[in-house]
């Protein structure tokens, strides 16, 4: 999925937004953008082109980040199609590029959420120093009080060299945890210790079933935190919400659905993610990670996923899990015990429950010339050991998919009498596609050679007919048989 127009670009007749009489975001020009850094030691620069349609769509979030960030830090915006000196000297070739300044130079791209409260809580941790100085028990308890996890490192002094290297791995993460640090004597001694650094979880999610505090007790450098806050900051069931679920990803990760409101109602949230916790603390060893979030947040994932309409959803808690290879399983039956859900995770510990797989249901007759694959009969086809199989993913809304079915269908009648070769196709859209197949796009080909099921191979060729038999011709396990009598290939 393309996040940036790529310059050039192919000019649509985009209809043009129009701009708000009053804006916060400042518009900076070839002329005067110099000036405008020197000005503000914080800046975040959004590099646009009034036809771009990503553009378009980040510009009422743009905006409104930027009323709520007056003050904090400040937006801007260049016209690339007007002001392309300063475009061509950042090196801007797609749109909308977004870097954050900082003193006067580049500090680094931005890469956070484009939605307007995903841009204002990142660059909020953008504002002011990378490590807050606290200067008293007051303003570290205002510190750690915190929607997020806090990093605090306490110093003998200002000219501690373990400060110096603190605050150079705060520079390094800012844009991904919080910290601070202190100087004052004793500041440490209520949380057990003089000189060290501390991770404090978020207090809403303080919980029996583990410490709100995690002490680092190593030489501090900007890898060793790093990994320290990476292993700790999560504990044993974080909230996981849209802006943390990419630092999530990469795990086995069982997940709990429900009404998750820590603001309106936090005694009912931590009712069930405590049910969860105890029952997660049993198996945390067995390497799967755990969290909850609120359902209505993550709704349009639920059902794309896991065909989970929202009318089937109920009071109690759904629960997911989704492996680092993609495969998923799910559970409805929760109790207010825990115990549906102990005994749900003791069956997936022992391989008793069925993966779930969002699958169409197969077509009644298959026997035309190109073979339609659904997820239930993905492993019968196109897995079938003793045959070669090219397999199309495709969406019924693609535009290059529709060009191609009439060149896609001849290819499957020129072998339809080659029995050991298969033309397939699969709708990426409303299937599951296995983890072997990388599908970003569409249309995407692949090639699944006979005994070779674990290697499929991409085609990148071209789409022609043509093209397609003179692949198959190099990498068929066995020479094409052709319905046709041309040969003049």
């Amino acid at each position: 999925i393309l996040l940036n127009c790529v310059m050039p670009c192919l000019v649509l007749n985009w209809v043009t937004a129009v701009a708000p009489a009053a804006s916060d975001v400042l518009e900076l020009a070839d002329s005067d953008f110099d000036y405008a850094l020197a000005e503000h030691e914080t800046l975040l620069v959004q590099f646009f082109a009034p036809w771009c349609g990503h553009c378009q769509k980040l510009a009422p979030d743009y905006e409104t980040a930027a009323t709520r960030l007056k003050g904090i830090v400040p937006l801007a915006k260049v016209d690339c199609t007007a002001n392309s000196e300063t475009c061509s000297r950042f090196g801007v070739n797609g749109y909308p590029t977004l870097k954050i300044f900082r003193n006067g130079q580049v500090a680094s791209a931005y890469d956070g959420p484009r939605s307007a409260e995903g841009i204002v809580s990142s660059m909020k941790k953008q504002a002011g120093p990378s490590s807050v100085p606290l200067h008293s028990e007051e303003e570290l308890n205002s510190f750690i009080n915190h929607f997020d996890a806090s990093v605090v490192g306490f110093f003998s002094g200002s000219d501690s060299p373990q400060l110096t290297d603190f605050q150079k791995a705060a520079s390094a993460m800012r844009d991904s945890y919080r910290f601070g640090h202190t100087t004052e004597p004793g500041l440490g001694f209520k949380h057990g210790v003089e000189t060290d650094v501390l991770l404090f979880r978020p207090p809403r999610l303080s919980s029996k079933f583990e410490d709100s505090l995690v002490k680092f007790g190593e030489s501090i450098s900007t890898a060793s935190l790093r990994r320290f806050i990476r292993d700790n900051i999560f504990g044993l069931c974080p909230h996981l919400t849209n802006e943390n679920k990419d630092s999530l990803k990469g795990r086995d990760l069982m997940t709990v659905y429900y009404d998750v409101d820590y603001l309106r109602n936090p005694k009912g949230t931590n009712y069930w993610r405590n049910r969860v916790m105890k029952v997660a603390s049993q198996f945390q060893s067995q390497g799967l990670h755990f969290a909850v979030a609120d359902r209505q947040e993550f709704q349009d994932q639920l059902e794309e996923e896991f065909g989970v309409e929202p009318s089937e959803l109920g009071e109690l808690p759904l629960v997911t899990i989704k492996t680092r290879e993609g495969n998923k399983y799910i559970m409805q039956e929760f109790t207010r015990d825990g115990k549906a859900l102990e005994r749900f995770l003791e069956d997936y510990f022992a391989g008793r429950v069925k993966r779930y797989i969002k699958s169409e249901r197969p077509p009644e007759t298959n026997s035309g010339s190109v073979k339609v694959i659904v997820a239930e009969t993905f492993q019968e086809i196109v897995n079938d050991p003793a045959k070669d199989v090219l397999v199309e993913f495709y969406a019924p809304w693609c535009g290059h998919c529709k060009n191609l079915e009439p060149k896609y269908a001849e290819l499957g009648e020129r072998l339809s009498g080659d029995h050991n070769i298969v033309v397939a196709k699969m709708d990426a859209t409303a299937n599951d596609v296995p983890p072997s197949y990388d599908v970003q796009g569409f249309p995407t080909i692949y090639f699944s050679p006979a005994g070779k099921k674990d290697s499929p191979i991409r085609y990148e060729g071209g789409r022609d007919v043509e093209d397609f038999l003179n692949f198959l011709k190099k990498e068929a396990t066995h020479p094409l048989v052709l319905s046709s009598t041309r040969e003049d290939l």
